[in-house]
């Protein structure tokens, strides 16, 4: 599996990093991006991946 966020639909939360943080961080600017840089999902993180997509409140966090 893999996800994205969308940069511009993040309002810097942190709701996802907060649920997934081996999965997602925050940069500089305070935006979450996947920490890998091909966007793979490691299979023991998927649950909490999935999770973070529902949570997060713009919908930035997308499956590919």
């Amino acid at each position: 599996m893999k996800a994205k966020v969308n940069k511009e639909a993040c309002i810097k939360c942190g709701a996802c990093v907060s649920i997934c943080d081996d999965v997602f961080d925050l940069d500089d600017e305070g935006f979450a991006y996947v920490k890998n840089e091909n966007n793979e999902v490691a299979e023991e993180n998927v649950e909490g991946t999935l999770e973070a997509i529902e949570s997060c409140p713009t919908e930035a966090i997308v499956k590919l």
